[in-house]
């Protein structure tokens, strides 16, 4: 059976192909066709040919992700699947990037790119996942409409503030509270201060939510008022964006309960158990994560949404361990914002906040901190199917404990090293004083062992999870 590769460069409108064999060798030279449908039938007629002259290949059909570009040619290769021996894969353009560099492409155009992504189904194959079938990709379009509305809005009403300062100062005042649609109501009919001056109490009490009492404040700050720009441009200006971010709030607003209904799903109920994610923020992280069975661990879902550590030890180099930020910016947010809300209305997040402040770490470090225990007991409510259960990490936590109080690190430290330490080695100064530190460190952990007559460890109560434990050594004689 021979097994053939189609790597797809999709640009906007087009694609530039190549088909090569299991030895990389090209079946068929680059072509180009366009995202149109006599382009899907061109492909079409090609992959019959190759499948006419080659009966027994099975062909494997790379794209990257390209934000949707690719969507179409998916859909199309999906539905060819029924009927030929043909399999399609979505793949991390990253890693296609890095396969090109590690084959020293110094050259980068859309037909070196094809053929990258079939050598890169070559060479990766269990990074390519297969005839994958996307069931909410419209609802993670959905939801991702509703947030740019969201921070559309929150756009007008910062530009909105800034116009208010010259031309109707004293509603401001108000402005520091929610932005009720009231004031926003106030502003269409009476943009500007002179406007607002004028107007009758009885009128303004008929708006929605504006009292007897704020109306006579609204009236008698605006005679008082030192606006300096009070002409017919910013009254239209005024009067136009506050009518629009009305409408838009109602969009959003009805967006919001239509993607609410369209989201019947119980991992939305199990997120929402957590205090701290809302019903919206829910619905981004389940449509972000998607199926959790294919995260084999915490770790692998931190990794997907890039709140893991990453840092560097090699050589006599050494960076600081900090947040990747890899993944999609949007999901991070989301977490930022629960782990906000977590840090003071979550008992247990809290105290874990508190304990990494306590030992030293900045705010903003132990809020990273948050973030990433917070992914973790997503992974186990999700995977387990139960609701947040804050007892259920107080016990993990425990057994973690008492299995570290059990286990010195000198015993659980794996020795890489085939020979003991050449003193002859040509080494630097820091890898000389790091061998020091190390030889020192077992020989207190072989010391303790050798005075305690079981492994029960009774003294080691005390001491942090990871920690070495301290030893009193014996102070030198004082010189007289």
């Amino acid at each position: 059976m021979n097994a053939f590769f189609l790597g797809m460069d999709v640009s906007k409108g087009y694609a530039d192909c190549v088909l090569l064999d299991d030895h990389r060798n090209v079946v068929i030279e680059n072509f180009q066709i366009d995202d149109t449908n006599d382009g899907h039938h061109a492909l079409l007629l090609h992959l019959q040919e190759v499948f006419a002259k080659h009966p027994e290949t099975v062909l494997s059909v790379g794209l990257e992700s390209t934000g949707g570009l690719e969507d179409n040619w998916y859909s199309f290769l999906l539905g060819l699947a029924d009927t030929h021996p043909i399999r399609v894969a979505r793949l991390n353009p990253r890693g296609v990037m890095h396969h090109g560099k590690a084959g020293l492409n110094r050259v980068t155009t859309d037909k070196t790119s094809a053929r990258s992504i079939a050598e890169y189904l070559i060479t990766h194959p269990e990074k390519a996942r297969y005839n994958v079938t996307d069931d909410y990709s419209s609802l993670r379009k959905q939801w991702k409409f509703v947030r740019l509305l969201t921070m559309q809005r929150v756009q007008l009403l910062n530009q909105l503030n800034a116009f208010l300062y010259g031309a109707n100062p004293g509603i401001l005042l108000f402005w520091k509270e929610d932005i009720a649609a009231s004031l926003l109501r106030v502003l269409v009919k009476y943009p500007l201060a002179k406007d607002l001056a004028r107007a009758r109490i009885s009128t303004l009490c008929r708006m929605p939510y504006v009292s007897t009492a704020r109306a006579r404040e609204l009236v008698a700050l605006a005679k008082r008022s030192v606006a300096g720009r009070q002409d017919e441009a910013m009254a239209h200006t005024i009067s136009s964006l506050a009518e629009h971010i009305l409408s838009l709030g109602e969009t959003i607003a009805w967006q919001t309960d239509r993607l609410i209904a369209d989201c019947p799903f119980p991992q939305i109920t199990i997120l929402t158990s957590f205090k701290g994610i809302g019903v919206f923020s829910a619905i981004g992280l389940f449509l972000a994560i998607g199926n959790i069975e294919r995260f084999a661990s915490p770790k692998k879902l931190a990794s997907f949404l890039g709140v893991h550590p990453v840092f560097k030890h090699s050589g006599d180099g050494s960076s600081q361990a900090r947040m990747s930020k890899q993944g999609s910016p949007e999901v991070r947010r989301i977490l930022y914002m629960v782990a906000m809300v977590a840090v003071v209305h979550n008992p247990l997040i809290k105290d874990i906040y508190q304990a990494a402040q306590e030992r030293g770490m900045a705010k903003r470090a132990a809020l990273g901190l948050v973030m990433h225990k917070i992914v973790r007991i997503i992974y186990g409510m999700l995977k387990h199917h139960t609701p947040f259960d804050p007892e259920v990490d107080r016990s993990c936590r425990a057994r973690q404990y008492e299995l570290a109080l059990t286990t010195p690190a000198s015993i659980s430290q794996t020795d890489r090293r085939f020979q003991a330490h050449d003193a002859n080695a040509p080494i630097s100064r820091q890898q000389h004083k790091k061998r020091k530190e190390q030889a020192e460190s077992q020989n207190d952990g072989a010391s303790f062992l050798a005075g305690s007559s079981t492994h029960s460890f009774p003294s080691l109560g005390t001491r942090k999870v990871g920690t070495r434990p301290q030893i009193d050594k014996q102070k030198k004689p004082s010189k007289a």
